[in-house]
């Protein structure tokens, strides 16, 4: 019993360290190396309608330690902040992956629900809390803010 304990102990480390997800169908997959800079709650109106509910959960990475296999489709858009906002999906199923944006280079948002193991990633803030709708549930656990915080990756939460 005693190994199969230490066991669950190393994949857990080595979870952490390396994380892999996929799109709906598995055209789609990409691994992780590292740790999250920040795993976010995003109430924007964009993300409500990327996501067809009331909010987004995304973790952020160095993107140097993404490596994404399969040919995901693409969408900009410019932001309020004027950043360019791209979108990466599966063009096939339609699932919504990645998220890049021009404020925070170097980084990439992977979508919490495309990661196959993300139980010991847990939101640190909500942003654009002024647009979260009614209906969206409360996360009293995390910092929010109403709008963009003025917040770089390499600041912490």
């Amino acid at each position: 019993m005693h190994s199969d304990r230490m066991d669950e102990r190393l994949a857990m480390e080595w979870s952490a360290s390396m994380l892999s997800g996929r799109c709906l169908c598995g055209a789609c997959t990409y691994e992780i190396d590292g740790d999250p800079v920040v795993v976010a709650i995003c109430h924007c109106l964009d993300c409500q309608r990327l996501s067809g509910a009331g909010h987004t959960t995304g973790a952020m990475f160095a993107e140097a330690g993404i490596r994404i296999s399969g040919s995901p489709s693409t969408y900009s858009l410019t932001s309020a902040a004027g950043n360019t906002v791209t979108r990466f999906f599966c063009g096939a199923c339609g699932s919504p992956l990645f998220g890049r944006n021009t404020g925070m280079p170097g980084y990439m948002t992977v979508m919490m629900g495309t990661l196959e193991q993300s139980d010991h990633l847990a939101p640190q803030v909500a942003i654009f809390t002024r647009t979260k709708r009614s209906w969206d549930a409360e996360n009293d656990a995390v910092q929010a803010f109403e709008t963009q915080p003025a917040w770089t990756p390499k600041d912490g939460v």
